[in-house]
């Protein structure tokens, strides 16, 4: 066989094989359109989804700047007597730190509400929690702290959580479940938080709890075992002031 026959043998195969193709297209072509159909479908939709998300997100950040600009704003008492002619109080600020933080809570808390399961809900929700504890709402800490750390595990801001969690414990006397979860918090060696700085919480809390054995072993352990930590001179004065 030449090349010339060669040459129109392939190109009747490609010819046959082009036509065969045609007609399974046509034959199918209703479940081959319903099938590019729904992909489609598909594409747009995720792509919506995505939108969404994103849109979700951004607005979700903005709402937690106003509350974040809210927990930092200026606290400013009205003056005692009002002069004719006084310049008016200035806007964004409070008269007082509670005034100041009860408006944080119902931000943080608009955030979490309007956004939940992003990442501003997350955050707002722990932001919450630390409003609640700085106004002496302990309780009310306690179960915003457990419930973040339950949700964000052992991240740093769901150990930063049980952090805040024990602190209200302490806040509302539950001294010896405080100290509990102080103890379990300082003994994970690779946890999220540094061990140092927890030990110095747990010296810190028992020193308050009036347990002074268990407040020198917890600073004797910064001591000896972080020497070359920044808390190192606190636990010293703390472990002198004991002694004496």
């Amino acid at each position: 066989m030449d090349s010339k026959h060669r040459h129109e043998l392939k190109t009747d195969e490609l010819t046959v094989a082009a036509v065969t193709l045609a007609d399974r297209v046509a034959e199918h072509r209703t479940t081959i359109l319903g099938a590019v159909a729904v992909l489609l479908a598909l594409l747009v939709i995720g792509g919506g989804v995505m939108m969404w998300r994103a849109s979700q997100a951004n607005n979700a950040g903005a709402l937690l700047g106003i509350a974040m600009a809210t927990a930092q704003a200026q606290v400013a008492p009205a003056p005692a007597v009002t002069l004719p002619g006084g310049a008016p109080p200035a806007t964004g600020t409070f008269p007082t730190e509670q005034a100041r933080a009860e408006a944080a809570i119902a931000a943080f808390n608009a955030v979490v509400a309007q956004y939940p399961g992003t990442e501003s809900a997350n955050a707002a929700a722990y932001y919450a929690a630390a409003e609640l504890l700085a106004v002496g709402r302990a309780a009310e800490a306690e179960s915003a702290f457990a419930a973040v750390a339950a949700a964000e595990g052992n991240s740093l801001r769901g150990q930063s959580a049980k952090l805040g969690q024990a602190e209200a414990m302490m806040a509302a006397g539950k001294t010896d479940d405080a100290l509990k979860l102080f103890a379990e918090l300082a003994a994970v060696r690779d946890g999220a938080l540094p061990v140092d700085g927890l030990l110095m919480q747990l010296g810190r809390a028992s020193q308050r709890a009036g347990k002074t054995s268990e407040a020198r072993a917890a600073f004797q352990r910064v001591v000896d075992e972080f020497p070359e930590s920044g808390y190192v001179q606190d636990a010293q004065a703390r472990l002198a002031a004991a002694t004496n």
